[in-house]
């Protein structure tokens, strides 16, 4: 199914999928990575949380070990600040002493232009130096305006630029969905 071919509002992913995808990132990440031994997830604020959650979980009871889950809040690295105007601050919480010689992997929920992901690697950088950065994303729905790709992409939605991609998790809306609008 093409952008041009969806209806104005479409479930493309219900939390069947949502389960599916994360058991299969979880695997991916587990296969590249050789294990959990000096890997940190951090989730970026808001919806990217729950998911690195989600997805240490899934990890913790492959491995048997604990993975180190965290947040990481962007807001003041965007480059668009003055476009979006005000938003609320979250927290940025590193589950581990630092992030020196560690492998991180950044998780979120859509890819789009690649400007979030682009503040996150600026507000990592803050926090130490890792030994290598990686991407996980719920859904990579292309138009990148940086060149950025994601490691591990859970699903590939073909959007047109007017379209919006609504992504709920139940940690924060009451529902697993992924949405396309417009």
């Amino acid at each position: 199914m093409t952008a041009a071919d969806m209806p104005p509002r479409a479930r493309v992913l219900d939390a069947d999928d949502i389960s599916r995808i994360v058991g299969r990132i979880s695997h991916e990440i587990l296969e590249r990575s050789h294990g959990v031994h000096d890997l940190v997830l951090l989730g970026i604020q808001t919806r990217g949380v729950p998911l690195a959650h989600r997805i240490g979980a899934r990890m913790s009871d492959i491995e048997g070990v604990p993975v180190p889950v965290g947040a990481l809040d962007i807001t003041m690295y965007r480059d668009d600040l003055s476009l979006r105007g005000a938003r609320p601050l979250h927290s940025t919480d590193v589950p581990v002493e630092g992030i020196d010689g560690r492998l991180v992997v950044l998780v979120d929920d859509v890819l789009f232009s690649g400007r979030t992901i682009r503040a996150a690697l600026d507000a990592l950088s803050d926090l130490g130096r890792p030994r290598a950065v990686q991407l996980a994303v719920l859904v990579d729905r292309g138009h990148r305006e940086l060149p950025l790709r994601a490691d591990y992409v859970g699903k590939n939605i073909p959007t047109s630029i007017d379209q919006a991609v609504r992504v709920r998790m139940t940690e924060i809306d009451g529902v697993d969905e992924v949405v396309v609008e417009g």
